[in-house]
């Protein structure tokens, strides 16, 4: 039976972190565990390729019916493979906004404050742009502007500015609220996944154990200590023990799932799996928050924007080769070029509705194909009051987990998104984007709340941000105490987003990676205590 000092579970944006900051000294003998592949290839690399990155990179998960979504089942992509999520996202970096996390230490989740979480943001990023009060220099995550936006994605910064909305060049640094381009996670015109930064310069190390297409079944607890793993490989089932600990990392869905097969969680679901209970916890699969968003679409008279038209296929054949040479051009896109953030409701402590500008029409998360040129503008509730759930579906780590965001349940969302939507049509109103000639493909009377929220429920869905499943905090029905560590058990800690107690103002991967360098200190700390 093989032994380490410590099994990571999950090789995503935080188990990247933690795995590599736990291994890189060399003075730990390591194993990260991944149910997915070593994400090594061209689709993965050319953020151009994007919307063709193989199925085997993606769980590919639904939901249950969508009450809030006039019944319609949605779409939750997830990373599969090293790298996770940042493996197949669009490379947008953002923190989120000071008052979350001020607002997380206000909750309890002492030591979570702005102040003290930057510092793990600078340690962890290389930004070209250079370090400073907000930004790090050195860090194994790279951090770049963008080099070929699409015209149509400036034209929306401007077109922002035409409304008097203040344009923004960094929404990680002093201010967040504004419009502008992106920066993304990408290195010399490649993506730049939490796996290529952490994982990967140290794999070949001899105390560092990288099992791929590995599948964890459950955590081995013996008394009230987590021992090890038991894991499925090429159908056979073996156990690996862990000396010093485990950090579960395996995401919003699939870290309770592994909870609840381990027998800790909600005792009633569990003894209805057939799983025996080690720990009832019934908060582990709750708490579940996602941003709901809506992308407003119009075709364009310009075959500047990107397009499945003649023309446009040429001009991504071209690109194509361009990348392929030089690492540059179109192919470098992150697709979500542009974006803001801005305050919509009259008590929002921070703004409450972030934009991501794609430059091409996008139905159905991009699975329908549309052959014509424009531009799509997603709005987003930052700070959702929705809660839902995740629940086992099965007693079978293979199977997916039962999946209810219960989007739009809370009035409050509809009211944040409704007035979202009304300004992304005021945008796409103002002169630089009308200069494209751009036709609406959802028509509706804004100033018609009924028939506006009528359109929101037959459209939205998930931009991909599920958190808080395993929650911090320090009261008594919080999953993970301030240092990560499982509240109940011994030599456990979970590192990813389920741990958040709410949903940060913007994309989720800067937040992961900073959740698992932070672990990576509460881990070694532990061993000093």
């Amino acid at each position: 039976m093989e032994s380490f000092d410590y099994i990571v579970i999950g090789g995503g944006s935080a188990g990247s972190a933690v795995a590599g900051r736990l291994a890189v000294d060399g003075t730990r003998r390591v194993c990260l565990l991944e149910a997915g592949g070593r994400n090594d290839n061209v689709w993965i690399k050319t953020p151009g390729f994007m919307p063709f990155i193989p199925e085997k990179s993606n769980y590919r998960y639904d939901t249950v019916p969508q009450k809030g979504l006039n019944g319609r089942t949605g779409y939750q992509p997830r990373g599969r493979g090293l790298g996770g999520s940042s493996a197949i996202n669009a490379m947008v970096y953002i923190r989120g906004n000071r008052w979350d996390y001020d607002n997380w230490a206000a909750q309890g989740c002492t030591g979570w404050a702005y102040d003290d979480v930057l510092p793990y943001f600078r340690r962890a990023e290389a930004n070209e742009r250079g370090g400073d009060d907000y930004h790090g220099a050195g860090g194994p995550l790279f951090v770049s502007d963008q080099t070929a936006a699409n015209p149509s994605s400036h034209a929306f910064v401007e077109a922002a500015a035409a409304l008097q909305l203040r344009t923004n060049a960094d929404f990680n640094g002093e201010r967040q609220d504004g419009f502008g381009l992106y920066q993304v996670t990408q290195h010399k015109g490649e993506r730049w996944s939490a796996a290529r930064a952490y994982v990967e310069p140290i794999r070949d190390a001899g105390n560092f154990a990288v099992r791929t297409d590995t599948l964890v079944e459950k955590l081995v607890v013996e008394g009230r200590r987590v021992t090890g793993v038991q894991i499925r490989r090429g159908g056979a089932s073996e156990t690996l023990l862990a000396r010093r600990g485990v950090v579960l990392s395996a995401g919003a869905f699939n870290s309770p799932q592994i909870l609840m097969l381990s027998g800790i969680g909600p005792a009633d679901h569990l003894k209805a799996h057939g799983i025996d209970v080690v720990l009832d916890r019934p908060a582990v699969g709750g708490n579940l928050q996602d941003h709901i968003d809506y992308v407003s679409g119009w075709e364009t008279d310009s075959d500047v924007p990107i397009g499945s038209t003649l023309k446009g296929s040429l001009k991504m054949a071209a690109a194509m080769i361009e990348h392929r040479r030089k690492r540059t051009g179109v192919m470098t896109t992150p697709y979500a070029e542009a974006g803001g953030f801005w305050t919509v409701m009259p008590d929002a402590p921070a703004p409450d509705v972030q934009w991501h500008f794609v430059p091409a029409v996008l139905e159905d998360h991009g699975r329908e194909k549309v052959k014509a040129h424009g531009f799509s503008l997603h709005a987003c509730v930052l700070r959702p009051e929705s809660r839902g759930t995740v629940r086992l579906g099965s007693g079978d780590a293979a199977a997916a987990p039962v999946i209810d965001p219960n989007f739009l349940a809370d009035d409050r969302d509809m009211a944040v998104l409704r007035a979202g939507v009304r300004l992304s049509h005021r945008i796409a109103e103002a002169p630089p984007l009308q200069a494209y000639g751009p036709k609406d493909r959802h028509p509706v009377d804004l100033h018609d709340d009924a028939a506006l929220d009528a359109l929101i429920r037959s459209r939205a869905d998930t931009v991909y941000h599920p958190v808080g499943t395993c929650r911090m905090g320090t009261d008594p029905d919080a999953v993970v105490d301030p240092t990560l560590k499982l509240n109940g058990l011994e030599g456990l800690w979970v590192a990813d987003a389920s741990i958040m107690p709410k949903l940060v103002s913007g994309n989720t991967n800067a937040p992961s990676i900073m959740i698992g360098e932070r672990c990576a200190d509460f881990v070694m700390a532990a061993e000093r205590a």
